[in-house]
């Protein structure tokens, strides 16, 4: 059985090799002609899996992507060619609220305010909409959710009306990319909308470019009213409009769920699906694979505020690493696609341990932080 798969999808030879011969391929140029033999096709979200990429190979079983996105897959082809499909959903919802918290961290320490103090407005509450809720609401900050769509499904949580969004203090946006419908996000904070917004917001977006008019905010940027931005995904990526970059207070090339276990997460995920479609038995788990943290164990003696927060988040993961090397290789050449295949190992919360009081175990733990009393013995391997 031949099994394409794109060189950036992580522990993937540890993962399939067991299940057929591994063929490795680049995810933004890869070619029809490239995969003609393929049995097994698993693709990140840079890859349009379409009736052109497929249309010279007769061999196709299972095509899979290690993202919870699925709008570069046209499953409707896939259907009619009777391709069995697997996405990865809520693999990287971690990591991405994780990057969330790390800039809002940022900001609220570069603009001298209390996290309880603002109202937060999350559009879109799946996965990963309701993992950025799970943390700030732990946190006590004043949360708001807005998904029309869940909201009509039945989804029995409280949500509020676009006008509510549009007066948060803050707004983050975890949407997928839909293009039609009564809910198409496609430039769903288009020029009329951007312009409700005032220079006190902040606005994050962490889901898909296309969800943000991008001109029209240039356009607004340059006549200076928008509000703080936190940009992690653009329009037309990789070739996005360099001249927004001098607005954006933290810049990032699509990365946010780009933390090794949200990557490695989405693998694994693949992996099940692929052994319950061909009926073979599981025999790998992540745990197998992911190494230890250099850093995985640290003790506090305080009570938890704003200040300590920050130091225990950015200690595993600080964005402005990130938007740092964003701004110094966007004007390389493919400098957009060079770091996220070159991304430096990122963890998660998780692999910290905190010895801290029984009282704020439980904060900390709903944070995403491991967690042990202070009076509790260490592991061997912890440093």
């Amino acid at each position: 059985m031949n099994i394409y798969i794109d060189e950036n999808i992580p522990y993937a030879k540890e993962f399939f090799a067991d299940l057929g011969t591994l063929h490795f391929f680049a995810g933004r140029t890869v070619t029809a002609e490239q995969i003609i033999d393929a049995d097994i096709l698993l693709v990140r979200s840079i890859t349009q899996v379409n009736e052109q990429l497929l249309s010279l190979n007769n061999s196709l079983k299972f095509v899979g992507t290690a993202t919870i996105g699925t709008d570069h897959i046209d499953k409707s082809y896939l259907q009619s060619r009777a391709i069995a499909f697997s996405s990865a959903p809520g693999c990287n919802k971690i990591s991405v609220a994780e990057y969330i918290l790390s800039s809002l961290l940022v900001l609220a320490e570069k603009q001298q305010f209390k996290l309880t103090d603002k109202s937060v407005a999350i559009v879109g509450a799946g996965n990963t909409g309701s993992a950025v809720f799970a943390r700030l609401n732990a946190l006590g900050v004043n949360c708001i959710l807005y998904d029309p769509p869940l909201q009509l499904a039945g989804d029995r949580r409280t949500f509020c009306s676009f006008a509510e969004v549009l007066r948060a203090d803050i707004i983050s946006l975890h949407v997928p990319k839909t293009e039609q419908g009564q809910f198409a996000t496609v430039h769903l904070f288009d020029e009329s909308v951007l312009k409700q917004l005032c220079s006190k917001q902040i606005l994050l977006n962490a889901s898909r470019g296309e969800v943000i008019d991008n001109k029209a905010l240039l356009k607004l940027a340059q006549q200076g009213m928008i509000p703080t931005l936190v940009l992690d995904v653009w329009e037309n990526e990789p070739t996005i409009n360099k001249d927004l970059l001098p607005f954006v207070e933290i810049a990032t090339p699509h990365i946010a769920g780009y933390s090794l276990e949200g990557k490695a997460r989405g693998t694994e995920i693949l992996y099940l699906a692929l052994c319950r479609f061909l009926m073979r038995t599981a025999t790998h788990r992540l745990q197998e694979f992911v190494p230890l943290a250099a850093v995985n164990s640290v003790s506090i003696a305080q009570h938890l505020d704003q200040a300590l927060l920050k130091s225990l988040v950015h200690l595993i993961f600080d964005v402005r690493r990130d938007d740092a090397l964003f701004r110094q290789l966007i004007d390389q050449p493919d400098g957009f696609d060079t770091m996220r295949k070159t991304y430096q190992e990122r963890r998660e919360l998780s692999t910290l341990t905190v010895h801290s009081s029984v009282k704020q175990n439980i904060l900390l733990a709903a944070l995403g932080f491991s967690i042990r009393a202070l009076n509790e013995p260490k592991e061997k391997d912890e440093i």
